[in-house]
């Protein structure tokens, strides 16, 4: 058993002060409000639960300052994407996705949910070990101390226009196993462990044909099931031209959509679509920062907001990978798009990025008895967050103010170091190599 106090902590009905957290087996025994540290370890600022980083691609952190030269396009980005995952193999991915995930430890991350598409080798064979490159992933989560969900994803098709699926190009064979059939099977090979979860994902309606998406669906089989869903206006046109329908409505029309459900991006939605998302309990997982970088769009949060709609948050392709900033991105883009302030309270944006039910962990995010004891101390004596009030910290901190993470009652990060050690050393001797002689 172990004791933690803070000053100051988020409790599920608000801010508290002089906070012990007794920690027996992984989870919270007991939250005390108003009580003396006595000889609990003490924990710096304010302390919040653990985030969920709802949507991850570990292969893009690799992408970081390496897409800004020429402008383009998301479609102009994804060539140099590309050329990365062209690279890579289950050893320089564990590397990778080992550096990138304990970044994210970094930050406050204590559950991440990988959505896996990069399956087999470059010519698209699988490997001895047909999931490889998913157990390199989960190797890596476990060095970096953090839990995963891994979301397999279904990816069958180059893209998708007027006429119907396009074939695989070259780089793309590797994210595929060539069937809905061969991809539920491989899936089935894999097995949970007390840190990992296994979900499913449909990469896109663009990668996945009308056919195959029950398939996905049964897998998924109360599962978490992730989809990217309107992230572009051309993924919506091109759905619309061949099946006259828009990707949410196509997806609702074959048994997607679920509470279980969680959808990416959510950028161009009609109206009908929101009403579908909320009446359906599907959550939304919006990624502001990548949104941006990539010239998306602004997602309609508000609106998704009074469906009913969950709404969480991921980094996505790791741009950055600050979940304050993820955070308050939503209400500060809305700011920019009505002109008005606080369309979002701190508590709906800590609630937004705790929801660990989107990845399998429904006992996790809030700090109460019974809870996973997982936690995360920011300082409020840095030149960002003093003064602040620790209700407010969401609106001043940054991920560079986190000093202490528990992930499962067990310390990742202390004084803000990681256990593995220097990570910026870990990421630049893990992309490197995939950059070298391009």
């Amino acid at each position: 058993m172990t004791d933690f106090w803070a000053g100051w902590a988020l409790l599920p009905d608000g801010p508290a002060a002089d906070v012990l957290f007794v920690v027996d087996g992984g989870r919270f025994r007991e939250v005390r409000p108003g009580s003396r540290p006595g000889g609990a370890r003490r924990l710096p600022g304010v302390v919040l639960p653990g985030f969920a980083n709802v949507h991850s691609h570990a292969f893009h952190r690799a992408l970081r300052g390496r897409t800004h030269d020429d402008g383009g396009t998301f479609w102009t980005w994804r060539e140099r994407m590309y050329a990365v995952a062209a690279r890579l193999d289950p050893a320089s991915y564990l590397a990778l996705a080992r550096a990138a995930y304990a970044e994210m430890a970094l930050a406050g991350v204590t559950a991440v949910g990988e959505f896996h598409y990069l399956h087999h080798d470059p010519a698209g064979r699988p490997y001895a070990d047909p999931n490889a490159m998913a157990h390199a992933l989960c190797a890596a989560a476990a060095d970096a101390g953090i839990r995963l969900t891994l979301l397999d994803t279904c990816y069958l098709a180059g893209g998708l226009d007027a006429g119907g699926h396009r074939p695989l190009d070259d780089v793309q064979r590797r994210f595929s196993d060539g069937g809905a059939g061969a991809w539920a099977a491989r899936v089935g090979e894999l097995r949970e462990t007390s840190g990992m979860r296994v979900g499913v994902a449909v990469h896109s309606v663009r990668a996945v044909p009308r056919a195959a998406l029950g398939t996905v669906a049964a897998v998924a089989a109360g599962r978490p099931l992730h989809v990217h869903l309107s992230e572009q206006p051309a993924e919506n046109e091109a759905c619309l031209a061949h099946h006259g329908l828009t990707p949410t409505a196509l997806l609702a029309a074959e048994g997607v959509l679920s509470t279980a459900t969680t959808a990416v991006h959510a950028t161009h939605l009609t109206g009908a679509d929101v009403a579908a998302l909320g009446g359906a309990g599907t959550g939304v997982c919006l990624c502001p920062t990548t949104e941006r970088d990539l010239a998306d769009g602004i997602g309609p949060a508000q609106a998704l907001r009074a469906a009913g709609v969950p709404l969480s948050l991921g980094s996505d392709q790791h741009a950055v990978v600050d979940p304050f900033e993820e955070a308050r991105a939503v209400e500060m883009h809305e700011r920019l798009r009505t002109g008005e302030r606080d369309a979002f309270t701190p508590g709906e944006l800590l609630a937004a990025l705790t929801r660990h039910d989107a990845l399998g962990w429904p006992d996790a995010g809030w700090l109460a008895a019974g809870a996973r004891a997982d936690l995360v101390a920011v300082r409020t004596d840095t030149v960002r967050t003093a003064g602040c009030d620790p209700a407010q910290i969401l609106f001043a901190a940054t991920a560079a103010d986190v000093d202490t993470v528990i992930v499962d009652g067990d310390v990742v990060v202390a004084g803000g170091e990681h256990r593995l050690g220097a990570v910026g050393r870990l990421l630049t001797d893990a992309i490197a190599p995939l950059w070298r002689d391009r």
